[in-house]
C-alpha cells in the first residue's frame, strides 16, 4: 500500500527517524479503496476513511449501548436468566422482545419486569447431564452475591492469579477457585470500585481505584492494592486533582510489570505495585499521557494542551512506565484520537474521528509507520471493547473481536441478522505489511466468531452460543492456523448450556488454563432475592 502523508501543518515528530526519512506516514498514497471500501480521500486529507453506517465501535467516551441484548436473542438484565416472552427455545416461532438495559435501565421496583419470567440458573450438574459426545463441561456457575443499587453496577475483571479467578463489584472484591468456583476469599472495601486495570501484576497483585465523596459529587481519587492470591488488602493512597482539566473521571488504568498507571484527561500518575511508591506524575512538556495499554510493551496515548486548551493534538508514545522516559512518539493525524490499542506487540492502534471515521494503523517496533488496514469493499467490521454494557471503562486495552501476531491481524466482521435467525459473521485475516486481507473464515450459521489472541501459532477465537426459535447451538473456543481453513475445536461448550450462555453475548470473555470464563460487565436486577439468582460468571472446561 502507498502510504498517506503526515498531518498538514504538523512537522514530523518521531524519535528514531533518520535524516531524509519520509514523513509521519510516508509518501502520498495513490487513489484506492480505503479502510472501509470507500474511495481514498485527497492526499492532503490523511489516513481517515468513513466506515459504513453503523460499523465499528463508537468513540471511547460514549455511554455504552444495548448491543448485547440484541446479539443474545433474549433480553438480559445483567446476567440474570430473564427470558423474553415467546422465546426461551419454545419453538413457537415468535421473535424475542428486545428492550433496553444497562445504563439506560429504569429504576427497579422489586417486581419482575412485565412480559418476562424469571428463572434461577440451572446448576452445572443439571447442564452437564445432557452433554453430547465430544462436548466439554460447565465447571461452575457463579451467582451474584453483591447487593446492587437500583440501576445496577459494573463488574471489573476477571483477573487470574494462580488458581484464583477474581472480580470486583461495588465495594467487594472476591476470589474463586478456577477449578470449581468455590469462593476462596471476599474483601469488603470502604468505597465503591470505580476503575481497574485489565490485567493484574505478574505476582498476582492488582490496584483498583475507589470513589470517595458524597453521591452527588463523588470522585474517583483513591487507590487500593489487593493480593488476588490471598484476598489481603495492601497499601492505599489518594491522589489529588491537578488543575482544571483533571476532572478525576474517565480514569484509565493499566499494568506494565510492577507499575500501575492511572490516567485522566490531562495527566497520569505511575505507582509501584509492590509498595505504592509514586514513580512519576507530570512529564516534561505540554503533552501528557492519559492512558496506557497493559502488557509487556508499554504504549500510551498522549494529548497536548494547545492554545485553545482542547488537547486536540495526540500521539502514540512508548514510555518507560518506571521512569516516564519517552522512547519514541508517533503523531496522530490531526482531528483523530487514539481509540484503542488492539495490540502492543506489534503495535496496532485504532484511531477515531468522532463516531464517523475509523482507521487502523500498524507501526513498526520503533514507532515508525508500517501500514494501514484496507478493507475488502462492502465489508463492515466490529470490535467490542470493554464490554458493551459497562459505562465506567475508558481503558484502552480490552477489546474482543481482534487479535494480532507478528505478521497478521485477525478482525471480526460485523454480525448480520436475518429474519428469524441469530446473527452470524466472519473473521478476516490481514497482512500487517500490506494492510490487505489474506483470507476469510466464516462462522457457523447463526453464530458469531470473535478473535481472542494468537497462541502457539494459532488464532484462538470465542464462538458465541445461540438459542432461540426452537434451535440451539453451544459455544466454545476454536482455533485456526495462520493459513485459515476449517475451524478446529479447542473447548466445546455443551449445547445444553446454550440457554444460559447465550445470555452472556455482551460478556467479558477469557480463555485461561484450559477454561473459558464469561463475566457480565454490568449487572442489574429486581429485589434482593432476584439479585441472588442473577448469574455473574459462567465457566467451562474439560
Amino acid at each position: 500500500m502507498s502510504q498517506p502523508p503526515g498531518p498538514p501543518g504538523q512537522p514530523p515528530h518521531h524519535h528514531g527517524q533518520g535524516e531524509g526519512d519520509p514523513g509521519v506516514f510516508g509518501a502520498p498514497f495513490e487513489p484506492q479503496p480505503g479502510v472501509y471500501g470507500e474511495p481514498a480521500p485527497d492526499p492532503a486529507y490523511g489516513y481517515g476513511y468513513p466506515p459504513p453506517s453503523g460499523g465499528g465501535r463508537k468513540a471511547r467516551r460514549r455511554t455504552a449501548g444495548i448491543v448485547a441484548a440484541v446479539l443474545a436473542g433474549v433480553l438480559v438484565i445483567g446476567a440474570g436468566v430473564w427470558y423474553a416472552t415467546g422465546d426461551g427455545g419454545s419453538g413457537d416461532g415468535k421473535a424475542p422482545v428486545a428492550e433496553g438495559s444497562g445504563s439506560a435501565a429504569p429504576e427497579q421496583t422489586g417486581d419482575t419486569p412485565p412480559g418476562r419470567t424469571h428463572t434461577p440458573a440451572p446448576a452445572p450438574a443439571e447442564l452437564n447431564a445432557a452433554r453430547k459426545d465430544g462436548e466439554d463441561k460447565v465447571l461452575w456457575v457463579q451467582g451474584n452475591t453483591v447487593d446492587l443499587p437500583g440501576r445496577g453496577a459494573p463488574q471489573f475483571g476477571p483477573w487470574f492469579a494462580g488458581d484464583i479467578v477474581a472480580k470486583a463489584m461495588q465495594r467487594t472484591v472476591s476470589g474463586y477457585s478456577a477449578a470449581d468456583g468455590t469462593q476462596e476469599w471476599s474483601l469488603d472495601l470502604r468505597y465503591r470500585v470505580c476503575a481497574a486495570p485489565t490485567l493484574p501484576g505478574p505476582d498476582g497483585k492488582i490496584v483498583v481505584a475507589l470513589e470517595t465523596g458524597p453521591p452527588d459529587a463523588a470522585v474517583c481519587d483513591r487507590l487500593q492494592m489487593i493480593d488476588l492470591r490471598t484476598g489481603e488488602a495492601g497499601w492505599e493512597t489518594r491522589f489529588k486533582r491537578a488543575g482544571v482539566w483533571d476532572g478525576l473521571s474517565d480514569v484509565a488504568m493499566a499494568v506494565n510489570g510492577d507499575v500501575v498507571t492511572v490516567g485522566r484527561t490531562s495527566r497520569t500518575e505511575a505507582y509501584r505495585i509492590g509498595d505504592g511508591k509514586l514513580l512519576w506524575d507530570r512529564l516534561p512538556g505540554n503533552c501528557q499521557p492519559y492512558g496506557f495499554a497493559s502488557g509487556a510493551v508499554p504504549l500510551a496515548a498522549t494529548s497536548c494542551q494547545t492554545s485553545a486548551d482542547d488537547h486536540a493534538i495526540q500521539h502514540v508514545r512508548r514510555i518507560d512506565p518506571a521512569t516516564g522516559k519517552e522512547l519514541w512518539a508517533f503523531p496522530v493525524k490531526k482531528g483523530y484520537k487514539v481509540d484503542q490499542f488492539y495490540s502492543t506487540d506489534p503495535p496496532v492502534i485504532s484511531f477515531r474521528q468522532g463516531q464517523e471515521k475509523w482507521a487502523i494503523v500498524i507501526l513498526n517496533t520503533d514507532g515508525t509507520y508500517r501500514s494501514q488496514l484496507i478493507a475488502d469493499e462492502g465489508v463492515d467490521y466490529e470490535t467490542r471493547c470493554g464490554g458493551e454494557l459497562r459505562v465506567l471503562n475508558p481503558n484502552l486495552d480490552n477489546c474482543l473481536g481482534v487479535a494480532a501476531d507478528a505478521s497478521t491481524l485477525y478482525l471480526a466482521t460485523k454480525p448480520v441478522v436475518k429474519r428469524k435467525t441469530d446473527p452470524t459473521n466472519a473473521v478476516v485475516a490481514f497482512d500487517l505489511t500490506t494492510g490487505r486481507s489474506r483470507w476469510k473464515a466464516q462462522a457457523p450459521a447463526e453464530q458469531v466468531l470473535l478473535p481472542l489472541r494468537v497462541e502457539g501459532g494459532k488464532v484462538l477465537m470465542y464462538l458465541q452460543a445461540m438459542k432461540g426459535y426452537g434451535r440451539s447451538k453451544g459455544g466454545g473456543i476454536y482455533a485456526l492456523p495462520p493459513t485459515g481453513g476449517a475451524l478446529r475445536p479447542v473447548l466445546r461448550h455443551p449445547e445444553s448450556a446454550s440457554g444460559i450462555e447465550s445470555t452472556f453475548a455482551g460478556a467479558e470473555v477469557s480463555y485461561s488454563g484450559g477454561r473459558t470464563v464469561l463475566m457480565q460487565p454490568f449487572i442489574s436486577g429486581g429485589d434482593d432475592e432476584q439479585e441472588k439468582d442473577i448469574v455473574s460468571m459462567l465457566v467451562f472446561g474439560d
